[in-house]
Parts: C-alpha cells; sequence; structure tokens
C-alpha cells in the first residue's frame, strides 16, 4: 500500500551542485525502481542551519514528496544515513495529516459561518435620539403640537426642580 511521505534532508554545504543533482538523482531512481513515485523534488537552497551539526553551520535543503510502501521508505532513510554527503533527514507521513484536514475542512463547511447571518432586530444597537427637524416635520403632517426634544438623561434621585429645569 503506497503512502505519502515528505522526505526532507540537509546536504553539506561545500558538495557542488552537479553532485547535489546526482544524489537526487540517484534517490529519486531508487524509489522509482522500488515501485514508489517520486511526486515533486523542491530544492530549497542553501540555508543557515539552527545548530552546528557534523561541524556545519548551513547545508543545502532538499524536500521530496513521495508515495510509496512503508518498507521502501526504510530502504531510502537507510541509504541517506550511510551516505557521507546527508548531514541530516527527517521523513514525515503525510496521508494521515491530509485526512485530517480533510475532516476538518468537511465539518468546517457543515457548519453555518456567524457571519453569513442576517442579524437580528433585537440584537442591533438601540437607535439614535431622533432628530427634532424630523419630529416637527412629522407633526407638520399630521398637525399635532410638537413635543419637547428627548431630554437629556436625569437621574431618578434628583430633586423634581432639576428634573423640570432638565426639560
Amino acid at each position: 500500500m503506497n503512502r505519502t511521505y515528505e522526505i526532507m534532508f540537509i546536504v553539506r554545504p561545500d558538495v557542488e551542485e552537479a553532485d547535489l543533482d546526482k544524489l537526487i538523482e540517484g534517490l529519486s531512481g531508487n524509489i522509482t525502481n522500488g515501485g514508489g513515485e517520486v511526486k515533486s523534488v523542491e530544492k530549497m537552497g542553501r540555508r543557515r542551519l539552527a545548530y552546528t551539526v557534523r561541524k556545519f553551520n548551513d547545508g543545502f535543503y532538499v524536500l521530496l514528496n513521495v508515495a510509496a510502501a512503508g518498507s521502501l521508505i526504510t530502504e531510502i532513510e537507510r541509504r541517506l544515513r550511510v551516505s557521507e554527503q546527508v548531514i541530516k533527514f527527517i521523513t514525515v507521513r503525510m496521508d494521515e495529516e491530509e485526512k485530517r484536514l480533510a475532516k476538518v475542512k468537511a465539518i468546517r463547511d457543515t457548519k453555518v459561518k456567524r457571519s453569513a447571518q442576517p442579524v437580528a432586530q433585537s440584537h442591533q444597537a438601540p437607535a439614535a435620539a431622533p432628530d427634532v427637524d424630523a419630529v416637527a416635520a412629522e407633526a407638520e403632517e399630521e398637525k399635532k403640537p410638537i413635543a419637547a426634544a428627548p431630554a437629556e438623561h436625569v437621574p431618578s434621585d434628583a430633586p423634581p426642580e432639576s428634573v423640570a429645569a432638565a426639560v
């Protein structure tokens, strides 16, 4: 059963570009001869290492995306381990991660986004105080006496004189 893997390895910085290409071709050939498939090869270039590895502070990073059986991956890891040019490598199985991400995406798609829902009338902010000119225009149309504009908030424990003065 073929599964997808990411194999990242770091090659010594003193290796020539031609030797790096030869190493990648050799690994790709081993994978295809073993019944696997190389999906992509990404040479990420020379980068600084986070810490010193085998007395090197930088290296060439290479990322291989591979679909292969587990036994073939162990053989590739063995070859990486014995190669003098490779100073560090890691293999990550990606099919479980892709399956998990697909499951999370399916769950998110079933839920309704809150931003897409219309806002209910009861949850809206209270309207601002009515405009005095608008109230006067409405009263003119209806021929009603004009009521005073809404007063500022007066505390309920205020004396009656201050309430009358506020209106």
